[in-house]
């Protein structure tokens, strides 16, 4: 008889690809498990895990909101009614499967969900991407059964008796990604015998590096430096950055072939959410970290402190990056000895196997 699971929450990306990643590593070893997500009506979960090929149910959850106006007193006067509504819900769809564990990713959608099926007596697993723990899943933990987690610091947070040292899930063809590849240079019309330096900011841009660099193309070009910028599609459109790009500076709303760009790229400027530091610590890339501080629990400085304090990537404020992070590019760049010192520490924090790991917890969980 097959495996059944479900796979609970999202709200971003961070939380929603290594929930696929992990459905897919389940597939893998056990092609005929039966899988079922659980997400937020109205969230991108409920496109993103249909485009991946598993039914998803929605539940009416929605987070509360600390700031404080007079639309969000409106939603929070709402938030006991929706709790209680997907709580219901959860419990039927829940009883209704029947699965052999429910796997909760971080995100409110998998509150209700993980909550029941505690209460339900049915394994929980928590997989928790960042340093400082999401709300939900603090709130999850002492229930749980096991905690899969990427950084030692969490054990400030949760039972070390529970917690997994696994690390995230990262895309397999990451893994695989051949450094200075010939094609990757062609791909992105580069000379491999001059540096050069990546900037991503995520799928949707990130202002303040978006500022930074539109302000400073010229520094670049007399440093003779490449550089490869992924600005996010609002970005590109707004800064109208398609008139600014050179035979050295490739600007870009969307990089689709990541692989090329880290194969190209001597040093790497990231926001510093958790699963970018995974691919980075993966690859051994040298890295500025920015982190956003538009993020709860300002759980990205505390990813990238983490890295920091072990010289395993530089950390710079946002509020500093608009006027200092295009000359700390290019002294980096320049400096071999940091950039070996801190592609030698990063790969300390590198789990290749993670999701192999996390799959393993899971079948070992299970009843």
């Amino acid at each position: 008889m097959s495996s059944k699971f479900i796979i609970s929450g999202g709200g971003t990306g961070g939380h929603i690809f290594p929930a696929i990643a992990i459905a897919n590593g389940i597939k893998k070893r056990e092609p005929l498990a039966e899988i079922l997500f659980i997400g937020a009506k109205g969230r991108m979960e409920m496109k993103r895990v249909p485009n991946a090929g598993y039914d998803i149910v929605g539940l009416p959850v929605a987070g509360f909101q600390r700031k404080v106006n007079l639309k969000n007193i409106y939603r929070n006067t709402t938030f006991p009614f929706k709790l209680l509504w997907s709580m219901i819900k959860a419990y039927k769809v829940i009883r209704k499967f029947k699965p052999n564990a429910v796997i909760g990713v971080g995100g409110y959608a998998s509150g209700p969900s993980l909550k029941m099926a505690a209460m339900m007596k049915i394994p929980t697993i928590l997989q928790e991407q960042n340093s400082f723990p999401g709300a939900t899943n603090r709130m999850l933990a002492k229930k749980a059964d096991k905690i899969c987690v990427a950084y030692e610091e969490t054990d400030k947070y949760f039972s070390k008796e529970k917690m997994v040292l696994t690390g995230n899930p990262i895309r397999a063809d990451l893994l695989k990604t051949e450094m200075k590849n010939p094609k990757a240079y062609e791909y992105f019309k580069l000379n491999p015998d001059k540096k050069c330096v990546a900037v991503i900011g995520g799928s949707l841009g990130a202002k303040t590096l978006n500022i930074s660099l539109g302000a400073s193309l010229e520094k670049f070009e007399l440093a003779d430096v490449q550089l490869v910028w992924q600005t996010g599609e609002r970005y590109y459109k707004e800064f109208d950055l398609a008139s600014k790009a050179s035979e050295n500076i490739k600007i870009m709303p969307f990089v689709d072939r990541m692989d090329y760009l880290y194969s190209v790229a001597d040093l790497v400027v990231s926001r510093a959410g958790a699963l970018s530091i995974s691919e980075l610590a993966c690859l051994g890339k040298p890295t500025i970290l920015v982190p956003s501080p538009n993020v709860s629990g300002d759980h990205q400085t505390k990813n990238a402190k983490v890295l920091a304090d072990k010289d395993a990537a530089i950390m710079l404020k946002d509020s500093d990056a608009i006027h200092l992070l295009p000359n700390l590019m290019i002294d980096t760049l320049n400096d071999a000895e940091k950039l070996e010192n801190l592609s030698e520490n990063i790969l300390k924090f590198a789990h290749k196997d993670a999701l192999n790991d996390i799959v393993n917890v899971i079948f070992e969980t299970k009843k």
